[in-house]
């Protein structure tokens, strides 16, 4: 042990000293999440966006986005599952911390096909509406999208530690040529999640937007960041925290993904 006062201070005025040091609740890393579905079957990630110590925004009501999340997360992969035509893993499916390596990084042990991970946006303006869909770029399509990347790359540091802080290496990935044409790809299912879900639920005009968010980094799957409404806007909280709301998403989502990976098929 180390040795904080090398001259004998004597017994009786050696003071007492107790270090602690504040961490994150440990997490399953180790413990790869269940695969549901048919092997045969590509496989789909789900990720349930901050949790644990990491509540998200949280809405004028109190709605915390982790909540809205990790329930939006479940009724998707239910309706995934009930679709037959993919195999399903949720990133956390309680309501615990993951940094954001983590999240990307299980789907990638998994060997996933596909990473959509679910969030709720917020802004000052109760009036901001509609979802949106985000896919990687280096750099920001709009200031907007600037904001949200720079409020959910902090997610790793909400509880006091720079667990997520991977270096260079990892912090400025390399754009080669495969990890081009995994953002070709994930804009592509971005495009086609905003065709499926128009008719079922409130959109931004500008649905598909560009940022560099670390979530996103798996360089070798297609992966989308799903900002489902606006958690800080009444009408749409009330529409994320409601069952049919929920359903709704999940319907849009299980209907890009079904066309995504049939043109996959098709064009083998």
């Amino acid at each position: 042990p180390l040795n904080f006062f090398p001259f004998n201070l004597g017994q009786r005025s050696r003071p007492k000293y107790k270090v602690s040091i504040q961490v994150p609740p440990a997490t399953r890393s180790g413990k790869l999440p269940r695969v549901q579905g048919d092997d045969s079957r590509p496989l789909v990630v789900i990720d349930a966006g901050h949790g644990g110590v990491d509540p998200g925004a949280i809405g004028p009501d109190g709605l915390r986005e982790k909540d809205v999340t990790l329930k939006v997360a479940k009724a998707i992969r239910d309706e995934l599952l009930a679709s037959g035509r993919v195999r399903v893993a949720l990133t956390r499916d309680d309501d615990r911390f993951l940094v954001l390596r983590e999240r990307y990084g299980i789907a990638r042990r998994l060997r996933g096909d596909l990473f959509i991970s679910i969030h709720c946006d917020s802004t000052g303006s109760p009036e901001a509406t509609g979802a949106t869909a985000y896919t990687l770029s280096e750099v920001a399509s709009d200031k907007e999208a600037a904001r949200l990347a720079a409020r959910e790359n902090k997610a790793d540091v909400i509880s006091g530690v720079n667990l997520g802080d991977a270096g260079a290496d990892v912090s400025s990935i390399l754009i080669d040529l495969t990890q081009r044409e995994t953002m070709s790809a994930s804009a592509t299912f971005a495009r086609l999640l905003g065709r499926e879900a128009k008719p079922l639920m409130p959109l931004k005009p500008n649905f598909h937007r560009m940022a560099s968010l670390m979530v996103l980094k798996a360089p070798d799957m297609p992966s989308i960041l799903f900002e489902t409404g606006y958690i800080s806007n009444p009408q749409d909280a009330a529409f994320l925290d409601s069952g049919d709301g929920r359903d709704r998403i999940a319907r849009s989502v299980t209907r890009a993904v079904e066309v995504h990976f049939a043109r996959r098929m098709a064009a083998r």
